[in-house]
């Protein structure tokens, strides 16, 4: 009321004389216009540098030794009996006073000449030594667009294919700006920017026995940068440039005729040639063709580069997205389809790549080595912003300008890599049938209830996975949770195992008739809160496997024998070496989903979005595996969802009856 008495007053004054009123008009603005902000306000600075805090990261440290044992047993019991854990207990207490102090001294050492004493390491054990094919590792999801602003529509193809790679430019363009803003924790520390360096024009190339990745992408303070697509349609593969001269992004119509003109010529052309579906195959197997073909012919070395160095590959798949059968529902057919679908168009080696179907309806797929599966939310949550503020159609100029026809690559192959090529297309075939993925929603509650009633929601839902798996199998299973940890110089994540002892009691009493509900509910406070407190160690790099891992990674390069504890039946039953029944990755409060397969055969991934009122479940298994079953699991997981909200209710209303 005042500002606006004020700006009467001001309005009144103005008989004095012009210069006031311009004065006033100078500065007044409306307070609607205040606070209209764009999605790319949201995600830029004209402030920051996007990579100008690399020096002040944090070095990440070594955690203590006695600590890391403390809590390995602590993780551990919950998954042996009694007579086992007596056992694991002393091979822990003979590492930690023998062996351990000199692995633990010489990480120590390592940690003080380098700023991130696991980073290589990690790279190389967790992916570029992995032999096993790429679909096993790679991340995947449907993107969000079509469940509020773009329903399937046959003959949409194009025109959305071109609108998202422009979005998707803008992003590559501020990371090579150096204009997109720095990411920070809530502690205001600033996060390790690296992977997005590695999200565009990156690719691994395979090695006999370890991969290399190799990285294309420059600052434009660095230097030039590759600007080419990669479009690939039944099979064939194109360059599309996506700048003009002056090195602005081409318009959207602009992109659209270019991705017309490829499948159009599509129409004409032979049958591919199908060298991508090696990239399927086992990663020795895939080295040794690559090498053939590059010392075949000069030019196939001068395709790869093409493929290898493009910002992105974009993928213009036959048929709809969805299920034509009915079998599966829209939603869970593209997951399916973004983890395992028809393999004539998937480079599996690059960073990114997005593909649509003829119906519009669009997926993702990325290479896991040189990135989080975060990075990809990042990209897809801007580009469904971006077409929400745009009404998901082009605003822009409508004219074009002469393009260069897109140029078709293609491989000179002899007999024995067009047959090497076709046992690829088998093993893809059966590789396909492996495994497969549930969209599960749970309606009920998300965030706003939870954090209502004071719990964190990622924290119940942890809860509810293993109460879920507990109703489901009559035990506790071994459990995953990623815990970033990007405040560190090149970090990227440390396990939280988060099935702890709190969580097993609270568990425990759920089923328990003669336990009363004060009694239940204050077990389940205490289980979030040590679930909390685990995910806060984790976070500052405290938590158990990656030092574990550092320690054996000293003993084996040093030629030393590998230490009993990891040899223990304790350490695969606990989740060691990536044996975690339970595998899981909060994605966020953003309407993205995405997630992998399985650590293990009798396991289960879980990927979940957290939303205001919504809770959606990305949920994978193995086809072999006859006990574990996503529905099941599903219905298992809305019964424990169900079961904590009804406790905490009842908890809530016997607590105001007795105020």
């Amino acid at each position: 009321m005042m500002k606006s008495l004020r700006f009467t007053r001001m309005l009144l004054d103005a008989r004095r004389g012009l210069v006031k009123i311009k004065k006033v008009q100078r500065n007044f603005v409306a307070p609607s216009l205040l606070k209209m902000k764009s999605v790319e306000d949201t995600i830029t600075s004209k402030t920051e540098k996007t990579f100008q805090y690399d020096k002040d990261l944090l070095t990440l440290p070594v955690p203590e030794l006695e600590k890391t044992a403390k809590k390995y047993l602590e993780s551990v019991r919950n998954h042996v009996s009694d007579e086992e854990y007596k056992s694991t207990e002393f091979l822990v207490q003979q590492f930690v006073s023998g062996e351990g102090k000199y692995l633990q001294q010489k990480l120590v050492e390592k940690a003080k000449v380098e700023r991130n004493w696991l980073a290589k390491w990690w790279e190389d054990v967790a992916y570029l030594e992995a032999r096993i094919p790429a679909p096993y590792m790679n991340m995947a999801g449907p993107s969000p667009y079509s469940e509020d602003i773009w329903p399937a529509k046959m003959g949409t193809q194009v025109q959305r294919a071109a609108l998202v790679l422009h979005y998707i430019l803008q992003i590559w363009q501020h990371i090579r700006r150096q204009t997109y803003k720095p990411m920070k924790d809530g502690k205001g520390r600033p996060l390790d920017m690296y992977q997005f360096r590695r999200v565009f024009n990156t690719c691994t190339i395979p090695g006999a026995h370890r991969d290399d990745l190799k990285e294309y992408f420059q600052t434009d303070e660095e230097g030039s940068c590759p600007d080419h697509v990669i479009a690939m349609c039944k099979g064939h593969p194109f360059v599309v440039h996506t700048l003009d001269e002056s090195g602005e992004i081409l318009t959207a119509p602009e992109l659209q005729t270019q991705f017309q003109r490829v499948v159009d010529r599509c129409k004409t052309l032979e049958p591919a040639q199908g060298v991508q579906y090696l990239t399927s195959e086992e990663r020795t197997r895939w080295a040794t063709a690559r090498n053939e073909l590059i010392a075949l012919n000069p030019h196939n070395f001068e395709v790869l580069e093409k493929i290898q160095s493009s910002i992105m590959c974009f993928w213009f798949e036959s048929g709809p997205g969805g299920d034509p059968t009915g079998q599966m529902d829209e939603i869970t057919a593209l997951t399916n389809k973004a983890l395992l679908g028809f393999g004539e168009n998937r480079w599996l080696d690059k960073s990114l790549s997005s593909g649509i179907y003829e119906d519009g309806l669009f997926v993702s797929n990325g290479d896991h080595t040189p990135a989080e599966g975060m990075l990809m939310v990042y990209v897809t949550d801007f580009v469904h912003k971006k077409l929400h503020e745009v009404g998901a159609r082009w605003q822009g100029t409508t004219q074009q300008r002469s393009l260069p026809e897109p140029e078709l690559l293609k491989f000179v192959l002899d007999e024995n890599l067009k047959g090497k090529i076709e046992v690829a297309k088998a093993n893809y075939a059966a590789l396909r049938k492996e495994s497969t993925a549930l969209i599960w929603q749970y309606t009920t509650y998300g965030k706003n209830y939870c954090k209502g009633k004071r719990f964190h929601p990622d924290a119940v839902c942890q809860m509810a996975f293993h109460y879920g798996y507990y109703l489901l199998y009559g035990k506790m299973a071994p459990a995953y949770e990623t815990a970033p940890t990007k405040q560190f110089y090149r970090g990227r994540t440390e396990t939280l195992r988060s099935c702890t002892d709190a969580v097993k009691l609270w568990c425990e009493a759920m089923v328990d008739p003669s336990i009363q509900v004060s009694q239940k509910l204050k077990l389940f406070a205490n289980a979030v809160a040590k679930h909390n407190y685990e995910m806060a160690e984790a976070c500052e790099g405290r938590g158990i496997d990656r030092h574990m891992l550092g320690l054996y990674l000293v003993a084996r390069e040093e030629g030393r024998d590998i230490p009993m504890i990891f040899m223990d039946p304790s350490f695969a039953k606990s989740g060691g070496g990536g044996n975690y029944v339970l595998s899981t990755s909060c994605i966020g409060y953003t309407s993205v989903l995405g997630g992998v397969l399985p650590m293990c055969k009798d396991g289960y991934g879980v990927f979940y979005r957290i939303n205001d009122n919504r809770l959606t479940f990305y949920i994978t298994t193995w086809n072999a595996d006859e006990e574990t079953d996503n529905k099941k699991f599903g219905h298992s997981l809305t019964k424990a969802l169900d079961q904590i909200k009804a406790l905490v209710d009842q908890g809530t209303a016997s607590s105001t009856a007795r105020l």
